[in-house]
């Protein structure tokens, strides 16, 4: 009879009762493993300017205020913002920009506009956030799409430190990491000379730090979607949150709408743009045709093969036609944001900015960003210590990006099975995160963890906390969990071991487990057990900075 003894391993008695427990690192060493999950280490080149940003205020690590984001008293003072790029001679001035807002689909629509444009020739700034492994990421560069090199960023900071200094002393040391982040990416494109750059917003729109472009420098805004995050910091209702991220619109500047949006919520944004006299593009418009042919793998990745369409309808006057895009990011959601910057760059040729239908192709199709559906290759899994399992890691951390991750797994793998890994910032919807996951079944396993967020603990969501939510989430559905605090799960492992893959078959086991590597190795040889002939995905999310643990693992 076969054994499975992993729990033979991780397992501990507590008043007699075997419990999953945590464990430690030197306790892995004594269990034989040779990994661990540490932080990736920037270029010592930049050590300067990491002990320089890191002393700062960052809103990152330790949280946004109530109000931080709204046009208010309480929002964030965007004078001193104006004020430190007048010292540095109003870099954001010097080329055309594309600004980004919403609470969904900002990075992936940057990067893939970015991408279109540089496809074409351009030279390209692209200023987004957060990173996953280094804080050059935050800052793309050339026709290419590089990260700028720890040189150049050295370089730079070190030319422009006395002013950046003075700045700080002048706004009595209120300048956030944030904000001299934005400062310095303006400087770098200026230095470049780039043709155009595409920046996203940090958070809300009206009162975050990217929001120094004035009209004659904005080719276009862009608003992704409006969903439930950082409600308190951007006035506690979709409505609030939809006029701070209105507050990137210009005067007479087009503004292009993803969506789909509620129809108030679209409303509220249509009537401040027409308030403006800003045009409106809408990526959601009857005139788009769009459609997923199927899922294929290339090179031990998978990539979805769509159609796009684009025709005339009313007063949509864009027209493009493309069949058979090979997009590298799956799911409806990113074909959506991928819309969205198709009409952006059709919004940008029709201004009179040179971009072929070949270069949109290009641009789309290039496009992959680490930690949005990503699949592990098989040597990343082994890498990892995972033989033979498929890993996906998504920086999903809220109910709506829950639903689309398991909307694209369901469409690219029907029937998989799931085990979960989870990790998640203080500040997000546990509850509504746990109960989308909860209520699209497929899952064997969930594993909840605890990852630093930004390089700090102070966000950190601790693991039982997060057992205790999807406790109430599986209870409000009416789904029975195995779990460390029912009789059944003693009762079942009362011999610290398994003796065989069916006698374990008994529903979804949740575990609450501090260590990520721990979570990682039990999860997969839960699935590996269960899924048996059928296809099982072990799954990473919460957040990216759970990603950013997987990944900078892979690169030390």
């Amino acid at each position: 009879m076969k054994v499975l003894n992993f729990f033979s391993q991780y397992s501990t008695f507590t008043h007699g009762r075997p419990v999953l427990c945590s464990i430690n690192r030197g306790a892995l060493t004594e269990l034989g493993h040779k990994r661990w999950f540490s932080t990736y280490r920037e270029d010592t080149e930049l050590n300067d300017f990491i002990e320089y940003i890191d002393a700062l205020k960052n809103y990152e690590k330790m949280g946004v205020p109530k109000g931080a984001g709204t046009d208010s008293d309480d929002g964030f003072d965007l004078g001193r913002m104006r004020r430190l790029m007048d010292c540095l001679g109003n870099p954001q001035s010097k080329f055309k920009v594309v600004h980004i807002a919403g609470t969904k689909g900002k990075g992936s629509t940057a990067s893939y506009l970015s991408n279109i444009l540089r496809a074409e020739g351009y030279h390209v700034g692209c200023y987004t956030s957060p990173h996953v492994l280094s804080i050059r990421e935050r800052m793309s560069l050339g026709r290419l799409g590089e990260p700028v090199s720890s040189k150049a960023l050295n370089c730079l900071f070190h030319r422009i430190k006395q002013i950046l200094d003075e700045a700080i002393v002048l706004e009595d040391g209120c300048l956030s990491h944030f904000e001299i982040l934005t400062a310095v990416a303006f400087a770098l494109f200026a230095q470049e000379n780039v043709d155009i750059a595409v920046i996203e917003a940090g958070l809300g729109g009206a009162r975050d730090a990217t929001n120094i472009i004035s009209g004659s420098e904005l080719a276009s805004s862009v608003i992704t979607t409006i969903g439930e995050e950082h409600l308190a910091a951007l006035g506690g209702s979709l409505e609030s949150i939809a006029m701070a991220k209105a507050g990137i619109i210009k005067h007479g500047r087009p503004l292009i709408l993803g969506g789909p949006f509620l129809p108030h919520i679209e409303d509220i944004l249509r009537r401040i743009a027409s308030s403006m006299g800003s045009p409106i593009i809408s990526a959601s418009n009857p005139g788009i045709r769009t459609v997923i042919k199927g899922v294929s793998m290339f090179k031990g990745r998978p990539y979805q093969s769509c159609d796009i369409m684009m025709k005339p309808y009313e007063d949509f006057q864009l027209f493009i036609e493309l069949a058979g895009v090979n997009l590298c990011m799956l799911g409806s959601h990113q074909l959506q944001n991928a819309i969205t910057a198709v009409c952006t760059a059709l919004c940008l040729r029709n201004q009179g900015w040179t971009i072929s239908d070949g270069s949109i192709r290009v641009g789309l199709e290039k496009t992959c960003l680490p930690g949005r559906g990503q699949f592990l290759t098989s040597k990343e899994s082994e890498k990892l210590g995972l033989q033979g399992a498929s890993v996906l890691l998504d920086g999903a951390h809220t109910k709506e990006s829950a639903k689309a991750l398991l909307q694209m797994i369901k469409m690219a793998f029907p029937g998989a099975r799931l085990a979960l890994v989870v990790a998640m910032a203080s500040d997000k919807d546990h509850f509504g995160f746990a109960k989308e996951f909860l209520s699209g079944g497929q899952l064997e396993a969930v594993f909840l963890t605890e990852a630093n967020i930004a390089g700090g603990k102070s966000r950190t969501t601790a693991a039982p906390f997060l057992r205790d939510c999807w406790l109430q989430a599986s209870k409000e559905l009416g789904i029975d969990l195995l779990h460390d605090r029912t009789a059944e799960y003693g009762e079942l492992f009362k011999d610290k071991l398994v003796s065989s893959a069916m006698e374990f078959r008994g529903g979804l086991v949740l575990v609450a487990e501090n260590s990520l590597a721990v979570s990682l190795d039990v999860a997969n040889q839960i699935l590996q057990e269960r899924s048996a002939n059928r296809t099982g995905i072990l799954v990473v999310t919460g957040s990216l900075h759970i990603v950013s643990s997987v990944l900078g693992s892979l690169n030390t």
